[in-house]
This record gives structure tokens, sequence and C-alpha cells, in this order.
């Protein structure tokens, strides 16, 4: 079974997405995002060092996309953010959805 979870204008993306995990039940699975968002944090790792990250915040609004994994009921979640001048990509570490909205598909292991 696929729930649904959308996250709303003024809603950090992570947050609204672990607290419906944790009413669901889920602990673990995967899931499918879309949407936007206003202001966005992700990491990538260095092309020297993979155990070191670069971390950048990004404030405009962004079309969001990604997949992720649930792991002990907590969000793990990849995403690509494009802009009008730019896409990029990285491990999700917050989002706020403003006057857009984000779509998590959650299918839950077991």
């Amino acid at each position: 079974m696929v729930h649904l979870i959308t996250v709303e204008k003024d809603q950090e993306v992570l947050a609204t997405i672990g607290a419906a995990l944790a009413e669901l039940g889920v602990t673990a699975g995967s899931m499918t995002l879309i949407g936007a968002v206003q202001a966005a944090t992700v990491s990538v790792m260095k092309k020297d060092d993979a155990l070191t990250d670069y971390l950048r915040t990004y404030d405009q609004p962004l079309e969001l996309s990604g997949t992720g994994e649930i792991w002990d009921g907590k969000p793990h979640v990849h995403v690509t953010l494009c802009a009008e001048d730019f896409v990029t990509g990285g491990h999700l570490h917050s989002a706020t959805v403003r006057d857009f909205f984000v779509h998590a598909y959650v299918t839950p292991l077991g």
C-alpha cells in the first residue's frame, strides 16, 4: 500500500514527513517526492574526498524531485532542485514550502 503525505504552505519537508511516518507507524520503506519549495539545504560529496560533504543553502523558488529511504522511522532523501538559472542535487537536510506543496509517496517495507 502506498501512502501519500502532503507537505503544505509554511511546513518543513522532512519534519512533516517524519511526523506523518510516526503517525502511520512506518519505520522502513521507500519514497518518491515531487513538488516545489522556497528554501532548501542540500549536501554533496567533495570530488576528491567522498567522506566530506559540501553543505549548500538556497533561498528562492525551487522545483524539487527525489527519492529516498526510511530508516528507523526517519526519512533520508536525495533530491534534484531546479530553478530558473541552475540545477543541483544532493542529500536533503531541510526544505521549506511557502506558496507551493510537496507530495511524498511512501511505500512501507513488509
